[in-house]
């Protein structure tokens, strides 16, 4: 018998909006216990055959064609449902939130709390709306899992000195067939922007402040036990959270991203000719091949372009760095198929040719948590790590990691098992503790690594 209790006797309605990477486990997860708890479930996508494909003929699903711009149409699908999840871009969040909390709909997305979002806090709350954000991967499981050892440790008395979490979407080893070590399971654009910005994070009680132009140069090594090692670099914000976990006055603390062994010093390159700018258009792209396109970015000189792009990058031809990008294709001279795009919008191109997570492919996400504290006059350290391997280039285990914790948590909330309103992200005992326990039954479980220092 489940362990949630239906307390009520009519249909609810769940409207899903987008139906795009992340969104097939979530989907599945609702479709599986929509007869038990008497669901409606409604997706809704620009691309109708998508939203199709993800609810599968589902007898209590419905997909349809929906335009977030259209706000006649947007007001009239949130005013019919009871929950609403946006599986949209995080930009997109600000008019659906609008209207969820002026019609008094409960809102879940995966993605960060924004300015915007932040702002309907009393208003969501006065309206008894919960606006749930950060109910993913990461941002979403880390929260939680940290959450629950950081009260641990507190609960038994100890003072956390140090505070380190990394997490990356990965390939797993099997899949793992070209030299970045990685492939697209989640949005591209993202991955090609990552990092722009300051990192800004707190290490032995000083600010740190890690420029764009040097973020990848700086990476770090990670050690997951069974898997390797990872390089780690730092996220761009790591200091609001120190009040969001409760830890306002800790020494050291850092959130990352995982990639594989290499693939940092390699981006590097990328990020030093200027290949990952999004700040401006290369008008009539499609009239110049890539090694035109790269030369186009580069200072004057002599030599061949290989050997200026060493000198610039202070690198050798020879080394493995340069060699993956000489595998992306920048440097052939086959030509560009965009006629008006920004560097960064024809690198994601090229590599989402080259990347892409082929039918069989499995990815992989991997998560680690690094708690440095005193306890009872002894220093100690605890490692907590995730690994979890997809199924296929559908049921990934980013979309699993991404929509599970999400789905769990629209469940919890139509049986009233979450009491809290207004803006909310998931470090509060009654989401972390049943969304991380019925994770569990879906493999989503972290080993844990204890020693003293």
């Amino acid at each position: 018998m489940s362990r949630y209790l239906t307390n009520f006797a009519v249909m609810k309605t769940i409207l899903v909006i987008g139906a795009g990477r992340s969104s097939s486990v979530l989907i599945n997860y609702l479709l599986n216990h929509a007869e038990q708890e008497q669901w409606t479930v409604r997706v809704g996508d620009m691309d109708v055959k998508l939203a199709q494909q993800k609810t599968n003929g589902h007898p209590q699903a419905e997909a349809f064609y929906f335009n977030i711009e259209d706000g006649q149409q947007r007001e009239k699908e949130i005013a019919c449902a009871d929950v609403v999840i946006s599986m949209l871009p995080a930009f997109m969040h600000g008019a659906v939130a609008k209207d969820c909390v002026r019609l008094k709909k409960h809102l879940v997305t995966a993605s960060y709390v924004s300015e915007e979002m932040k702002a309907l806090h009393e208003e969501a709350i006065n309206n008894d709306v919960l606006l749930l954000n950060e109910i993913g991967l990461d941002p979403g499981i880390d929260h939680m899992s940290a959450m629950e050892i950081i009260h641990k440790i507190e609960a038994q008395g100890g003072k956390l000195t140090a505070f380190y979490s990394y997490c990356g979407g990965l390939v797993a080893p099997e899949s793992n067939t070209n030299p970045w070590g990685y492939k697209f399971s989640w949005n591209p654009r993202n991955v090609i922007l990552a990092g722009q910005g300051t990192a800004q994070y707190i290490e032995n009680g000083k600010l740190r402040y890690l420029p764009y132009s040097r973020l990848f140069a700086s990476h770090s090594t990670i050690n997951v036990k069974g898997h390797g090692a990872f390089d780690a670099y730092a996220n761009r914000d790591s200091l609001s959270y120190r009040s969001v976990y409760g830890i306002e006055n800790i020494p050291t603390m850092l959130r990352g991203t995982l990639r594989y062994p290499g693939y940092c010093k390699a981006w590097q390159l990328l990020v030093t000719i200027g290949l990952t700018d999004d700040s401006f258009k290369i008008q009539n792209a499609n009239q110049l091949t890539y090694a035109q396109f790269v030369e186009s970015l580069m200072p004057l000189g002599e030599g061949t372009l290989s050997e200026r792009i060493a000198d610039l990058c202070h690198i050798g031809i020879d080394d493995p760095a340069f060699q993956k990008l000489e595998w992306t294709g920048l440097l052939s001279n086959d030509r560009i198929p965009l006629e008006h795009a920004s560097p960064a919008q024809i690198v994601q191109e090229l590599l989402e040719r080259k990347w892409k997570l082929e039918a069989a492919d499995k990815d992989m996400v991997v998560m680690q948590h690094i708690f440095e504290y005193e306890m009872q006059e002894r220093k100690q350290v605890s490692r907590s790590s995730l690994v979890v391997i997809g199924k296929n280039q559908t049921e990934t285990a980013m979309a699993a990691t991404v929509g599970l914790p999400a789905a769990i948590a629209v469940r919890l909330l139509l049986n009233n098992k979450i009491s809290k309103r207004g803006v909310v992200v998931p470090v509060h005992k009654e989401l972390y503790e049943p969304v991380l326990e019925e994770l569990k039954e879906y493999g989503i479980t972290f080993q844990e690594e204890q020693e003293y220092l």
